[in-house]
């Protein structure tokens, strides 16, 4: 009889167990915190979506990396795409590449000119491995030498072909983008300019065309390169690297892009320079990216990029190149017909700059070069010429940015506050807000009890806020304007000192820093001493900007020689590292993008396609491993 009670018993417990269960599991399958893995994709390989599932984009302005995050080497294209014209009479539209703003003032050859002179001193007041002074080498002389140089034939045939358009086709991506026809009726637009989106006011520069052409170009690549059919994004993830100072709407619209239009399955997004610390297995470093278009310098500790020290320069190896055009003009350049404005020359006088300048101060005097001219529809042309210190002078613009001759320009960008997002209520202008009310209150409660006031990083801390985020805002505000949020009887004290603060910031952005004295200004924005020192003795060069022969030694000895004589006592060594683990520097920024793909903690970093379609740029703020 028992029994049988025991019986109906477990009977009833089963069938009580039994839609509980049920309900876990519809709740687990509508739970949105759930990661989301595609049906399709068999048990057996879903431990392969952390590697062969993802997807590293790092998007440079004249260089795209991508790839799995199981490559040895990301495939890296031309970020360039060339658009058919939609009306026969159409006007033809290149975006400038080594041209800029600024190149034309009545200033620019003055200003050139002065920082030419500070070049020279600089070499002459350095003296050579062997303990005596360089003999400069006059421009006149080797003037007089390739003014005379006439080309040699090599081939009537040259070999190289302009992109086939004779399909009509709507678009070219990368190289063959590159070789299209200038007569065949197509735009050439770079999607990215100096590490933002390229928004202008000409054909193609607003931001939903900008948008359209990056979504054409990725799309483009992992069909070609990586062999991946569009359909089967549901089962991939991507990370996206981007600039350390980025502008928080085009962030927004990139990540909207790769979920709702390219359509992965999820997306983390990640800065440049912490990702550079991750690939060149280092723990903290002051992060040098020279790259094509712009300079960034960060200092990263423990995987946290220091805000205050985040800076950007407006200029990169493309004023190298263009610079480097301007020396060699000076010395009678034999190839006369070069011309800024068209593509396959600047093509040319990038790889001059590669092959022949450098920072080695041992290397003086007049030397014999030669180089081909390959053009479609042209002979192939040897020229020969001869170079003394114009390959030394071209690189040590980076130092002494007067010598690029860029007038009226804002040259130097640091981080500032977000504008704020309707979509996104409790951002950091909320949190400010609320933060100087319980400021006000607790203050107003000691005063009454006679405690001790409470500091700002308690306050910080009891809202779930992060000290060195409230040590932003107020540096970013000044004390006076943080202030000023809650208190209105301060309101014309409040005005002036935010107006003095607004000019400072002006004038220091105004100001073209060269690359030494942007590093030290960025270790000198660190909060303590022992950071500072941490920084110095693990200075990380990345990018294609810097790759001179000597460019190391060169740049360590600058440091040396400029730092404060405080820390000259007490860093032990100054270590600048340009090839860390004899990596390539250009892909160091995707390598830490796959090494972070494999990281436990990553995991939960992913924004997934429902939850940014339900909560949106929310996500960015809860899921982005730095201050949103």
């Amino acid at each position: 009889m028992r029994s049988g009670r025991n019986q109906v018993a477990a009977m009833t417990q089963a069938e009580k167990t039994e839609p509980e269960n049920g309900r876990e599991k519809e709740k687990e399958q509508r739970g949105v915190k759930r990661p989301i893995v595609p049906a399709a994709i068999p048990e057996p390989l879903q431990e392969h979506i952390q590697s062969d599932y993802v997807i590293v984009i790092h998007p440079g302005s004249s260089t795209l990396r991508i790839g799995r995050a199981t490559d040895t080497h990301p495939a890296a294209i031309p970020h360039v795409i060339a658009r058919r014209h939609k009306q026969p009479g159409q006007t033809y539209s290149c975006d400038k590449w080594l041209l800029r703003d600024g190149l034309n003032k009545p200033e620019s050859n003055e200003q050139r000119q002065n920082g030419l002179k500070m070049v020279d001193q600089a070499i002459w007041s350095k003296k050579m491995s062997n303990g005596t002074r360089r003999i400069p080498a006059v421009p006149e002389q080797a003037r007089a030498y390739n003014k005379q140089m006439r080309p040699a034939i090599l081939d009537h045939d040259s070999g190289v072909k302009w992109t086939n358009t004779s399909h009509n086709e709507e678009y070219f991506v990368g190289e063959e983008a590159l070789f299209v026809n200038p007569a065949d009726r197509y735009d050439i637009h770079y999607p990215i300019r100096r590490g933002q989106l390229n928004i202008h006011g000409g054909p193609g520069g607003s931001v939903s065309a900008v948008l359209t052409d990056l979504e054409v170009i990725w799309s483009h690549v992992i069909q070609k390169f990586l062999e991946i059919q569009l359909k089967d994004l549901k089962y991939y993830r991507c990370i996206l690297l981007i600039p350390d100072i980025y502008n928080r709407q085009h962030v927004k619209e990139m990540v909207n892009m790769i979920l709702m239009k390219i359509g992965f399955s999820g997306v983390i997004v990640h800065q440049e320079s912490v990702c550079a610390v991750y690939g060149s297995g280092l723990t903290s470093a002051c992060v040098v990216d020279v790259g094509d278009q712009k300079t960034s310098i960060c200092c990263v500790e423990d995987g946290i990029s220091h805000r205050n020290t985040r800076l950007c320069l407006a200029y990169g190896g493309a004023d190298v190149t263009r610079c480097f055009f301007w020396l060699m003009q000076r010395a009678g350049f034999p190839y006369r017909e070069c011309q800024l404005t068209n593509t396959l020359d600047c093509l040319l006088l990038k790889q001059l700059k590669e092959t022949y300048t450098h920072l080695d101060q041992d290397i003086c005097g007049l030397q014999d070069h030669e180089f081909q001219v390959r053009h479609p529809d042209s002979p192939a042309l040897l020229y020969q010429m001869r170079l003394g210190d114009e390959k030394l002078q071209a690189p040590m613009a980076l130092f002494y940015p007067a010598t690029f001759g860029i007038v009226g320009q804002k040259m130097t960008h640091l981080q500032h506050r977000s504008q704020g997002d309707p979509e996104d209520p409790h951002d950091e202008h909320y949190l400010l807000a609320t933060q100087s009310k319980q400021d006000q209150s607790s203050k107003a409660a000691a005063d009454r009890k006679g405690m001790p006031k409470p500091s700002m990083y308690d306050d910080v801390r009891s809202q779930g806020m992060d000290p060195e985020r409230g040590h932003m805002m107020e540096s970013e505000l000044g004390p006076s304007q943080a202030d000023g949020m809650g208190h209105s009887n301060d309101g014309e004290e409040t005005s002036a000192s935010l107006f003095a603060r607004k000019t400072m910031v002006s004038q220091f952005e105004g100001k073209a820093l060269g690359l030494d004295k942007a590093i030290l200004h960025s270790i000198d924005c660190c909060t303590s001493d022992d950071t500072k020192k941490k920084m110095y003795s693990s200075i990380l060069v990345i990018g294609g900007g810097l790759m001179f022969h000597k460019a190391q030694p060169f740049l360590q000895h600058r440091i040396l020689n400029k730092m404060p004589p405080s820390f000259r006592r007490m860093v032990e060594n100054v270590e600048v590292i340009t090839r860390p683990k004899d990596m390539d520097p250009r892909v160091i920024v995707w390598k830490g993008g796959a090494v972070l793909s494999c990281l436990d903690t990553t995991q939960e970093l992913w924004i997934y396609q429902r939850e940014w379609q339900r909560f949106g740029v929310r996500m960015l703020r809860e899921r982005a491993a730095f201050v949103w």
